[in-house]
């Protein structure tokens, strides 16, 4: 049975909320109107949502969110592409390689939106109760949430998926989880409380809890699941879309349950338009590319700037029957860069990490390879206020003196790590290659009369590139060659995407030097520890590079401790300097729009939000258009 209609939940949602204030408590009415909060006496905060630092953007009786349309059709299906393969539809496990969108199936009590930053709002759970230390939260859960097979989601389905993930989850996230909760209550089958331990930094914490995916116990075990093992039979989750059809490495489909339970909540009208979603697998980009043209898959978010500026320039392209559109967006640079496996003996040295690194010239390659489409990354938080630049002001100063006698050389009293600008005309800028080969030589791996490196002990310096697309040959080629003309034994070793995984990650972590997107928030919080903590660059599948920097653990620390938002900023900003000097990531690059082609048959809303193109969210497919493009022979 369906719920009621949104305005029905809103009415519904603002008596109860009226008959718990009182007619007497005028000021608190009126702060709830400002913040979206209600007081519950001198201590506790009833909710619809809540922000990390300052209010909500959407009230308690919101209709919609600002940046969908309520009204988008439902129907057709969208399909895209991605490489690789893949041998499990659990995303959960280390061991294996899940499918794209294999979370799919999975919601959370909470969820957060597109255009704000760090808030989150009830979705499973109605509403929120907590202290204003935030020492612990109690979720009362909607009465009328099922999981996809009818079955009602409860209490008890919360506390189990929560000791599920704390007991076999990913490593990492495990450990997090560990030190953070101290008791999950189940106080009846809508109710449940966490209780945080006294210790752990609380700013976030409710809605890291809010995030969890939620399973049902009942299916779990019944069904013999192991969360640490591969699976081809998804665990039930409560989410809009199930399984459709898959086929091993190839393909997978999923489908719009037409009995979702919150298809009428506020927070989902207009979203979850499509009947299917369907993801296409390819081994390489080339055969990808070639598929969409044939009509193979409907919408491409092009990652290859050799294509965008060459390859588009095919019939449907100039009939109309294919979009090619670059959005602008306001989303910071997602981090990507080479990484340099720090467990490896030869890259224990700094002198050594910025050699290989002053030998990628990245202006050469965006105006030769790239057709001058990106920019340089330098910053994991590039593109946003949270970039350190220049000579740390008071604010950073402050902190990082608390931490002086731990931090990398240069953090205090010089600008962050910025890769000086190459020459453009040649693939070898000489004065990266002479300050290069004179920090080797420091290092002690000099040159031998065959003109490669090696240390006292006559080991060489070999490099080898791990790599599962071969777009990047034509990236990590030229790369190769500089190196080489420096002296180092660099190669580049292309493996199945298998290989890859296994090789990336623990506790194998087999590699010199990888590609990773580490892709940091507005506002960090214990992900930090899972990226970039001591304690986790052993076991975790984010801390690829194994970095154990005591100052950037403390600066950690910091950041989830801040009380305020200029706080975490300051500390996030002193972080990215400490990230930066130790010299682990070479950046690489970022666009400031996205670069889409698709079938002309999807609708967007006219103003999108900020922070996400969602075009698997709230895009729409229009059944004229499509009927249209088929009618052509386009599809």
């Amino acid at each position: 049975m369906r719920p009621a209609k949104p305005k029905a939940i809103a009415i519904a949602q603002t008596e109860k909320l009226r008959g718990l204030i009182g007619p007497t408590t005028v000021l608190a009415v009126a702060a709830l109107a400002l913040s979206g909060f209600a007081a519950f006496g001198a201590e506790t905060i009833k909710s619809h949502g809540i922000s990390t630092f300052g209010n909500l953007k959407y009230p308690a009786d919101f209709p919609h969110l600002e940046y969908v349309n309520p009204d988008a059709p439902k129907g057709g299906e969208i399909s895209e592409w991605t490489l690789g393969a893949y041998d499990s539809l659990n995303p959960y496990t280390q061991n294996g390689r899940g499918a794209a969108l294999a979370s799919i199936f999975y919601e959370g009590l909470m969820e957060g939106t597109s255009d704000e930053i760090g808030s989150s709002y009830c979705l499973i759970c109605e509403s929120i109760e907590y202290p204003e230390d935030r020492a612990w939260v109690i979720f009362n859960l909607r009465d009328f949430v099922t999981f996809s097979d009818g079955s009602p989601l409860t209490a008890e389905d919360v506390k189990f998926s929560f000791e599920l993930f704390r007991d076999k989850g990913l490593p990492s996230f495990r450990a997090q989880l560990q030190k953070k909760v101290e008791t999950v209550e189940v106080i009846d089958p809508q109710t449940v409380k966490f209780t945080f331990k006294e210790d752990h930094p609380k700013r976030d914490l409710i809605q890291e809890m809010g995030g969890i995916p939620l399973m049902s116990k009942a299916d779990y075990e019944a069904n013999d699941r192991d969360l640490e093992e591969p699976s081809n039979d998804p665990f039930l989750g409560s989410g809009p879309y199930v399984l459709d059809t898959f086929d091993i490495g190839r393909s997978i489909t999923y489908k719009r349950n037409p009995d979702y339970w919150g298809a009428d909540l506020p927070i989902n009208l207009g979203r979850h338009n499509f009947d299917g979603i369907r993801i296409e697998y390819y081994g390489d980009s080339v055969a990808a590319f070639e598929g969409f043209k044939g009509g193979d898959y409907t919408f491409r978010n092009e990652n290859s700037s050799k294509g965008w500026a060459t390859s588009y320039d095919f019939p449907a392209l100039e009939k109309g029957d294919i979009i090619k559109a670059e959005i602008p967006h306001q989303i910071k640079a997602t981090g990507q860069g080479f990484i340099l496996n720090l467990r490896r003996e030869k890259f224990q040295d700094p002198r050594v990490r910025e050699a290989v690194g002053l030998m990628f010239n990245f202006e050469w390659a965006n105006e030769t390879l790239f057709y001058g489409l990106y920019d340089r990354v330098n910053s994991f938080w590039d593109n946003s206020y949270l970039k350190a630049e220049g000579i740390p002001p008071a604010d950073e100063l402050a902190l990082l003196e608390t931490i002086a006698d731990i931090l990398p050389p240069g953090v205090i009293d010089d600008i962050p790590l910025t890769y000086p600008l190459a020459s453009t005309d040649r693939q070898l800028d000489r004065r990266q290659l002479r300050r290069a080969s004179s920090l080797l030589d420091e290092a002690g791996w000099m040159v031998g009369d065959d003109g490669m490196r090696r240390n006292a002990s006559g080991q060489l310096l070999t490099i080898e590139f791990l790599n599962d697309s071969q777009a990047f040959d034509r990236i990590i080629n030229p790369y190769v060659e500089n190196l080489r003309r420096l002296g180092v034994d660099a190669s580049l070793n292309r493996i199945d995407n298998a290989q890859m995984t296994r090789r990336e990650r623990p506790p194998e972590y087999d590699f010199d030097v990888i590609t990773q997107v580490i892709n940091m928030g507005y506002e960090p919080g214990s992900s930090l520890f899972q990226y970039f903590g001591s304690e986790t660059a052993d076991t975790s599948v984010f801390n690829k590079a194994g970095l154990k920097s005591p100052a950037a653990d403390a600066l950690i620390e910091m950041v989830l401790k801040a009380e305020s938002k200029e706080e975490l900023d300051v500390a996030v900003r002193a972080l990215d300097r400490v990230l930066r000097a130790e010299r682990f990531w070479i950046p690489q690059w970022n666009k400031n729009a996205y670069t889409v082609a698709y079938y002309n048959m999807y609708e967007h809303p006219e103003n999108l939000p900020p922070f996400a193109l969602g075009e698997l969210d709230f895009w729409w497919y229009n059944a004229e258009k499509a009927e249209a493009l088929k009618a052509s022979g386009a599809l």
